[in-house]
């Protein structure tokens, strides 16, 4: 188990980092920042030049791969980093000089103790993208398809577990400090982090999320998932189709090409939301690096390692929602809200209703181009603080990937009104899951799997089930032994942390000699 000075050391030296940045001038100023860890920010920064505008994303970039994904996870939580940092953070740009092709082709051959030659034909030894986990190489298989390799970074796995089990510490004494970082959950953030960062960390888990989210989709025209070689994927190699298309990011390639902007939009929006809420399973890293457009028109998702789940109820939930806000049914939002128990029953149902009326009126009716997505941020975290709502990650990885799809929709057609493309297909779904012949099978195949579950249930009649609100039964979180309940514990001293902070300090100073030396 790792020592507590060694998390603190290399907090210290992430502090440093983050400080040349200014990235620590919000967290000292936040009024919401706990004393103690106003100290350790003021110690990571002493006697560094830091810029007037921060820059959270080339901080995070200048740590490594693990503060690269953690700054990834963080822009979806303005209400934990504040809406400037959020913000910034959208631009981290998750690359790295690639990995010489050498050790690239040792990790092939070692993960499937063949030779490189015995899979492919030939593999490009330039890179066609290098990020912080793994390296994608074009190449072409011994029956001569064109596929996608990507490889793991080598030793990317313990690097990560070094970082994660420091982020999990300084997450478990945040969060003991009590106040708004109780309400806020750093915890489960480092929690969800961690689970998701695993699943990219293991190829054959993405290589399957492509293949679910190609069953989820089947029948959906215009949207496609490329096949997954399974012959040649394994936990550290995934092997997929290569596509060839035009990036959604390049507008003008896509109107050179003649396609319909308007109507890509709009199929972009729609097959987001049947993956969201018909199908309970969407591509959570959305973004315009991971979207190509076919010759066809056809739209092309790749890289499959953040993939979001939602379960029935909460779909339902989630619709009525979104179907609340763009009709301007603000009172059946808010009791949705209570009946996910996503809000304490002790507020009002009626002034939460007022409040999200507060949010949602300057939104309707508007193209996406008019709106302030910070100001309507604001208000909804605003809403959260003064309603006691806890964070819900599945609803916050959600709404990231909602953001995203509403900035690629936003640029290939300024006036897009999200509302109006949503309403339809929420209306229609609705209709279809909320109506009465959906209502009266629900009610035929709940009771049928009542009667067949009889014999069980007279078996445990004694144990009892607490019901469940909207949000999904959270992971359970790593013990974290907290530094003051060691002490308490064994009687020692805090020689060991006192030494930690010396030596941050000693580091401190020694990048200031440097920097006046140099």
């Amino acid at each position: 188990m790792t020592r507590p000075a060694t998390h603190i050391w290399r907090l210290l030296k992430w502090g440093r980092t983050l400080a040349r940045h200014g990235a620590l001038r919000g967290i000292e100023r936040d009024p919401n920042t706990p004393p103690q860890v106003k100290r350790l920010v003021r110690l990571a920064r002493f006697g560094t030049f830091q810029p007037a505008q921060p820059d959270y994303a080339g901080a995070f970039q200048e740590i490594g791969p693990a503060a690269i994904k953690l700054g990834q996870t963080l822009a979806t939580r303005p209400d934990l980093v504040g809406e400037d940092a959020a913000h910034n953070l959208l631009s981290l740009q998750d690359s790295l000089p690639p990995v010489p092709f050498e050790q690239i082709r040792q990790q092939i051959e070692t993960s499937f103790e063949r030779p490189l030659d015995e899979l492919f034909a030939s593999v490009d030894p330039e890179p066609v993208g290098s990020a912080s986990i793994a390296q994608v190489h074009r190449a072409v298989t011994t029956d001569g398809r064109q596929v996608a390799v990507k490889v793991l970074r080598p030793e990317i796995r313990e690097k990560f577990a070094r970082d994660i089990a420091t982020y999990e510490w300084a997450a478990a004494h945040l969060e003991a400090l009590g106040g708004e970082a109780t309400r806020l959950r750093p915890r489960l953030t480092i929690a969800n982090f961690k689970r998701w960062t695993n699943r990219e960390l293991d190829l054959r888990r993405e290589a399957a999320s492509a293949s679910e989210l190609a069953d989820t989709l089947r029948g959906i025209e215009g949207y496609y998932i490329p096949a997954i070689d399974w012959d040649r994927t394994n936990g550290r190699v995934m092997t997929i189709e290569w596509v060839e298309g035009v990036k959604i990011s390049d507008r003008e390639a896509l109107v050179a090409a003649g396609h319909d902007m308007p109507d890509l939009a709009r199929r972009l929006v729609l097959a987001f939301l049947n993956q969201a809420i018909s199908g309970g399973f969407f591509h959570a890293d959305m973004h315009q690096g991971n979207l190509f457009v076919l010759a066809d028109g056809t739209i092309v998702a790749i890289d499959f390692g953040i993939m979001g789940r939602i379960d029935r109820r909460a779909r339902q939930w989630l619709a009525e929602i979104l179907y609340g806000l763009i009709t301007g049914n603000y009172r059946r939002v808010a009791e949705i809200h209570f009946e996910a128990q996503y809000v304490p029953s002790h507020h009002s149902v009626d002034e939460f209703a007022t409040a999200l009326r507060a949010v949602g009126e300057p939104m309707r009716g508007k193209p996406v181009s008019e709106l302030s997505v910070g100001q309507m941020l604001d208000g909804l975290f605003a809403i959260t603080r003064d309603f006691d709502m806890q964070t819900q990650p599945h609803l916050l990885l959600l709404q990231k990937t909602m953001v995203m799809v509403e900035g690629i929709a936003t640029q290939l057609n300024p006036a897009i009104n999200m509302w109006d493309v949503s309403a339809p297909y929420v209306r229609s779904w609705m209709r279809d899951e909320l109506g009465p012949e959906a209502a009266i099978a629900d009610r035929i195949r709940e009771d049928t799997e009542t009667l067949l579950r009889v014999p069980q249930l007279v078996r445990r009649l004694e144990e009892q089930f607490p019901p469940k609100g909207g949000a999904p039964e959270q992971p359970p979180l790593p013990e974290v032994e907290l530094m003051w309940d060691t002490r308490e514990r064994t009687g020692n001293s805090w020689l060991g942390y006192v030494l930690a902070a010396l030596g941050g300090a000693a580091l401190v100073y020694g990048g200031v000699w440097s920097g006046w030396l140099g």
